[in-house]
């Protein structure tokens, strides 16, 4: 697909993520769409392939001189999990982005091309127009969104009684909150997640995805760590786009939840982004009836179902990177008991093909 070919009265092509001029008119596209989110953005993919390796890519619909649409990609590969191309890695959302659903359909389309040329047998994509033919998701994971209060106590009152007791124990230890972006607060934050995943069975991101992320979105990136005497227990990564605070990648140690750093660490980030000027609290996805979804609506989110999609070559499987299926039970059984440094050693060299 290095050649144009027709759409309607304009054409589709692959962009050229190495322009900058390119990259800015397919930013300001993104940023005009009403649905255009930071996962659109070639920020995020840029970031993506510096911190993994993974080559980015994206479809763009012109016509005229306006672009039509675009469809960012990028092309994951694994020797554990196969190849496939996902809109978005890493996201949550992602998906084409276009004038019409006719212009995405036809992204779409030219997306199942090129995962044949390059020997993809999967194309993933975490959001917008799904066509009839591929595989639709709506109960798989879902969303969790909810506005910010006026002031710090309206906030707590906010929370459900049971979440807002566990808030107010974390607010009567004694820690301290630490909000920024330098090379202490990177370090911090890897090596609080970094045990937190492995706890949970499951393999680190290279601390170089996180430093990408941080060094392309600049000021609408950061990190809250929650420290007891000095030592760091819990600690998120936070993204702020379109009046919207989202913590993403997050944990605590096996000492937070004793000292519920982690509710501590949520409420402080609230307080935090309505200081920022922000006026929602976007808590991520989570899979639909886990953990995780569970602990959000007890903070009084309502579950949103997000619509995912998924193609596959004729004759291949979709490839499977649900941690909940069983497939992966017995290597998260054993992942949960390696020792810390050898999961970081080894972890980012999997995780990198996780998208």
């Amino acid at each position: 697909m290095n050649a144009p070919f027709s759409l309607s009265a304009g054409m589709l092509r692959q962009a050229d993520l190495n322009d900058p001029a390119e990259c800015a008119r397919i930013e300001a596209f993104v940023a005009a769409h009403a649905e255009g989110s930071l996962f659109h953005r070639p920020a995020w993919l840029r970031a993506v392939e510096r911190g993994t390796g993974q080559r980015s890519i994206g479809l763009l619909a012109e016509q005229g001189a306006g672009i039509a649409g675009w469809l960012p990609l990028s092309e994951m590969h694994s020797p554990v999990f196969g190849r496939a191309l996902v809109s978005s890695p890493f996201a949550v959302g992602g998906g084409a982005l276009a004038a019409s659903d006719g212009v995405a359909l036809r992204l779409t389309a030219a997306s199942e091309e090129l995962a044949l040329r390059w020997s993809c047998a999967t194309v993933e994509l975490r959001g917008g127009p799904v066509p009839w033919h591929w595989t639709r998701q709506a109960d798989s994971h879902c969303g969790f969104i909810a506005p910010l209060a006026d002031d710090d106590e309206a906030q707590l009152l906010a929370i459900p009684r049971k979440q807002r007791a566990e808030v107010r124990k974390g607010l009567a230890v004694d820690l301290t909150i630490r909000v920024g972006r330098g090379e202490a607060d990177r370090a911090s934050h890897y090596a609080v997640y970094a045990e937190s995943v492995r706890n949970l069975g499951t393999p680190v991101f290279p601390r170089s995805l996180f430093d990408a992320m941080m060094d392309e979105f600049g000021e609408d990136v950061d990190i809250l760590t929650i420290q007891h005497h000095g030592a760091p227990v819990a600690s998120v990564l936070s993204f702020y786009d379109r009046g919207a605070v989202m913590p993403y990648w997050g944990g605590g140690t096996l000492a937070a939840r004793g000292l519920r750093a982690n509710d501590r660490m949520y409420f402080e980030l609230m307080l935090h982004a309505r200081r920022r000027g922000c006026t929602h609290f976007d808590f991520g996805r989570s899979k639909t009836d886990s953990g995780a979804y569970h602990f959000k609506r007890n903070w009084g989110f309502a579950p949103e179902p997000l619509l995912y999609g998924t193609w596959s070559a004729p004759g291949a499987p979709a490839r499977d990177v649900d941690p909940t299926s069983d497939r992966h039970a017995a290597r998260i059984a054993l992942w949960k008991r390696l020792p810390l440094p050898v999961a970081n050693r080894i972890g980012p060299l999997i995780a990198r093909g996780l998208g």
